[in-house]
């Protein structure tokens, strides 16, 4: 598993959270949740290919 995935989720997190917050004391709540659904699926994205390796690895591991 490569490092800087965890870098990128972290980077994404937070600026998805200044995006919120700020969007929050605007008053504009719709478009918070829709930026922090659209951050969500933005790394569940770049998850799906790792949770399908550990798939994977699980199912050879026990076709022995």
């Amino acid at each position: 598993m490569d490092i800087s995935i965890i870098f990128k989720i972290a980077a994404v997190g937070i600026l998805i959270s200044v995006l919120n917050q700020v969007l929050d004391r605007a008053g504009r709540e719709e478009q918070a949740m829709l930026t922090t659904l659209a951050g969500l699926v933005v790394v569940l994205f770049w998850v799906i290919h790792y949770i399908s390796d550990l798939f994977t690895e699980v199912q050879q591991l026990f076709q022995l």
